[in-house]
C-alpha cells in the first residue's frame, strides 16, 4: 500500500522539527526532535482522515512525492 510522503524538517523560527503531509492540506506537527514530530504528524493524519471522513469530504489519494523519486521510478 503506498502511503503519504512526510516532510520533516528543522524550523529556526519554532526551535524544533516540523512534519508536514503535503496531499493533506495543512496537516502538520511539531516535535523537539525528529521522531517526535513525526509521531506527532502520524497522528495528525488519522484526525484528518477522520475528520474529512465525518464530514464526507474527499480524501486526496497519495500523489507528492519529491522530484528526486519522481526521476527514479520514471
Amino acid at each position: 500500500m503506498k502511503d503519504y510522503h512526510i516532510n520533516i524538517f528543522y524550523s529556526e523560527e519554532d526551535e524544533g522539527y516540523i512534519a508536514d503531509i503535503p496531499d493533506l492540506a495543512a496537516c502538520s506537527a511539531f516535535g523537539q526532535t525528529p521522531e517526535e514530530a513525526l509521531q506527532e504528524v502520524q497522528k495528525a493524519k488519522e484526525l484528518w482522515i477522520e475528520s474529512a471522513r465525518a464530514e464526507r469530504k474527499p480524501i486526496p489519494p497519495p500523489k507528492y512525492r519529491p522530484v528526486i523519486y519522481q526521476a527514479i521510478s520514471a
